[in-house]
């Protein structure tokens, strides 16, 4: 859908310099999603890997985060080879609808009550992030990671157009540390 070199707006990476691959398809349609526009995967050109791998090469930057959409409607397997062999750290952004290809260095999994995810990506993540869209979502974060089976960095993101998350969450974690407050810094600084 796009490319776009900007600052990692969320999660453990959240004010790092990152070339963001943004790839059409979305087989989960949450209802506060702000990129509605990358669900339709047809309505987007297709880009040659090579062309792609060449503009994160002119990026300049050491990380490549693919995200969407779910990124994993597409096999990632030849796109992250060749962010590897360029030397760039390949991070991922994935509801974990579908099956994992590419190689990693970074799995965000952020699960969602629309689709279930597969178990695979309880076990294989190195940040658990949940956005809370009303109250029952911290119970459903709770749930979510209770089935993780390794340690990982977690969570909670409130919905950008429901402030009143953002107090949720605060009183939330005061009382469950092992959480952390994910902002999307990147919409208060106005950039992609």
């Amino acid at each position: 859908m796009e490319q776009f070199l900007t600052l990692q707006g969320e999660g453990f990476w959240s004010g790092s310099a990152a070339w963001f691959i943004r790839l059409a398809g979305c087989d989960v349609g949450c209802v506060w999603c702000d990129v509605k526009e990358s669900w339709a995967a047809d309505a987007h050109p297709v880009l040659a890997i090579d062309e792609m791998l060449l503009q994160a090469k002119q990026s300049s930057v050491p990380v490549a985060v693919v995200t969407g959409g779910e990124p994993l409607l597409h096999n990632l397997d030849a796109l992250t080879e060749g962010l590897k062999s360029s030397g760039m750290r390949t991070h991922l952004e994935t509801s974990g609808t579908q099956p994992l290809t590419g190689e990693w260095d970074w799995i965000t999994f952020s699960p969602k009550k629309f689709k279930a995810p597969l178990d695979e990506f309880y076990g294989r993540h190195d940040e658990l992030k949940i956005i809370i869209h009303n109250r029952h979502d911290l119970t459903w974060a709770e749930e979510q990671a209770e089935m993780c089976t390794t340690p990982s960095h977690r969570f909670l993101q409130p919905d950008w157009f429901r402030p009143e998350s953002v107090d949720w969450i605060i009183e939330y974690i005061k009382k469950n540390p092992k959480w952390r407050m994910s902002l999307q810094t990147h919409k208060f600084m106005n950039i992609p």
